[in-house]
């Protein structure tokens, strides 16, 4: 970043809320974190309770500036990054959520996914959204909201409730109700919008029974979204910066040429491939999704999605107790000298791309009675590659040009065990950022963009700086057999689930 001000940016996750503030330069300055409850109150079924991550980013925020000695004028802007395809549903003039948010995890709409598929409809969500029918995506966890919950639909065609993702909903209440918005990558999750016409698809609402009323207005990703209140931090600040957190992480990766790759390790693992002005229809079970809008003109990407990465590892903390703190994984991986054929395949809430089997669940294979706990925390860390694999494999069958370099970013990108190893079962070089919250670091570069703070894109990726390279260099042969073991338990995963269905 350049000029003058500091950017403040609101990361709101999965299992946590975050602000952090950036200087001029675009390092983080300060960063304050809350950590909220996830709620299960089904089998496959995620929730959040949508007054926890508000209080906790109000919180945040107010923290962050107090935290880094700044005064609200010194902020020139705000920009919000969020989880995706989290569908919220709210009261339009009171801001009071009519449910509580259904998370992306969330599965219950997967026999609806199941009878549309099975009625033909995958062609046209795929031709339109680029996405492929799964309970994943917002579409028919809205059907859900306005079916299951007393008397929403006919307030939503009324105009009495909003839809949208965490970002729509933190960007209605930091304005104090004022702004019904998204950005464009957000909007490109729901299964309602035409990625191509840039617009919400009449004929996507009238499958999903969406009415029109619910929906938020579609903005570029570096635009004038609103002001926040003046008793929030002391003054209104611009709101000018919104995207996904994939496609956030991907700007502050300074991705912007085709054929760079991110990927993002948090609590689950999200590659994206830049592919330009025309988005790539892929065969091999990949997403084309929006990378971003600017100045309306839109960039597309390639998109591999696995659900479960570091929730894995906050698995083997609160279920298994086998370690107290995550960054002890690296100190178990590193006691044993492999995972001794030990392979867990973490199918949690199901497998994500290229698979796609929601009800697949997770398990752990090649347990024998000289198994510890360090060879299943390993093989946890390790499935985090085996699956980037997956993802990169999948991309080489719809990209022509090979990777050079993979960039990484996330929580799990600290850990130099991982990074190592994820070089050596991609056989590729990879890239970690000087500045590792990629994610905050997107959202406040495009809110800097529109308010001066930040000259270009080129200054951007000028700016971005490795901190260090990861070399491949573990044995083909003992890479492409560690692989062909991995391969072998996520069939064994899919078989089962074939066995029981």
């Amino acid at each position: 970043m350049a000029a003058t001000g500091f950017v403040l940016a609101i990361d709101q996750g999965t299992t946590s809320t975050r602000a952090i503030v950036f200087d001029r330069d675009g390092k983080p300055i300060s960063v304050a974190r809350r950590e909220f409850p996830q709620h299960y109150p089904a089998d496959g079924w995620v929730e959040h309770d949508l007054e926890d991550i508000w209080r906790d980013t109000v919180s945040v925020l107010r923290e962050a500036v107090a935290q880094a000695g700044l005064q609200p004028s010194d902020i020139a802007a705000i920009g919000i990054t969020n989880q995706r395809e989290t569908t919220a549903l709210w009261d339009r003039r009171t801001g009071e959520p009519v449910h509580r948010a259904i998370v992306w995890q969330d599965r219950r709409t997967a026999d609806h996914c199941r009878r549309l598929i099975a009625d033909g409809a995958q062609p046209l969500v795929r031709e339109r959204t680029g996405l492929l029918i799964d309970s994943y995506f917002s579409a028919t966890k809205l059907a859900w909201l306005l079916a299951r919950v007393p008397g929403a639909r006919e307030r939503a065609e009324r105009g009495e409730l909003a839809f949208g993702t965490i970002d729509s909903f933190l960007l209605h209440r930091l304005t104090g109700g004022a702004v019904h918005a998204t950005d464009a990558t957000n909007a490109s999750r729901t299964m309602l919008f035409d990625i191509r016409r840039q617009v919400w698809d009449e004929e996507l609402l009238r499958l999903f029974g969406v009415p029109r009323a619910v929906l938020p207005t579609v903005l570029d990703s570096s635009a004038e979204f609103g002001a926040t209140t003046a008793d929030l931090l002391g003054r209104p600040i611009p709101i000018a910066g919104i995207a996904g957190d994939q496609q956030a992480a991907m700007f502050g990766q300074a991705c912007f040429e085709p054929g760079m790759v991110k990927s993002t390790y948090g609590t689950g693992c999200f590659a994206l491939l830049n592919t330009g002005d025309q988005p790539v229809d892929s065969r091999a079970n990949l997403l084309s999704t929006v990378a971003c809008r600017l100045d309306g003109k839109t960039t597309y990407a390639l998109e591999g999605s696995i659900f479960i990465a570091g929730a894995a590892i906050k698995w083997l903390r609160d279920g298994l107790g086998i370690i107290t703190h995550a960054s002890q994984t690296d100190d178990l991986a590193t006691r044993v000298p492999d995972s001794h054929g030990v392979y867990l395949v973490p199918a949690f809430v199901g497998l994500g791309a290229p698979h796609w089997q929601p009800d697949a669940r997770a398990a752990i294979t090649g347990l024998t009675l000289d198994a510890g706990p360090a060879h299943i925390a390993r093989a946890a860390l390790e499935a985090v590659a085996f699956q980037t694999r997956d993802l990169l494999e999948a991309m080489n069958a719809d990209w022509p040009q090979p990777l050079k370099a993979l960039r990484v970013d996330g929580g799990m990108a600290a850990n130099d065990w991982l990074c190592q190893f994820l070089a050596d079962t991609l056989d590729t070089v990879v890239e970690r950022p000087a500045v590792i919250e990629t994610t905050a670091l997107g959202a406040a570069a495009l809110a800097g963009l529109k308010v001066g703070v930040v000259a270009d894109r080129a200054a951007l990726a000028a700016a971005w700086n490795c901190e260090r390279r990861f070399e491949p260099r573990m044995d083909p042969e003992k890479r492409a057999r560690l692989y062909a073991g991995w391969l072998d338990a996520v069939e064994r995963v899919k078989g089962a689930r074939g066995a029981g269905a």
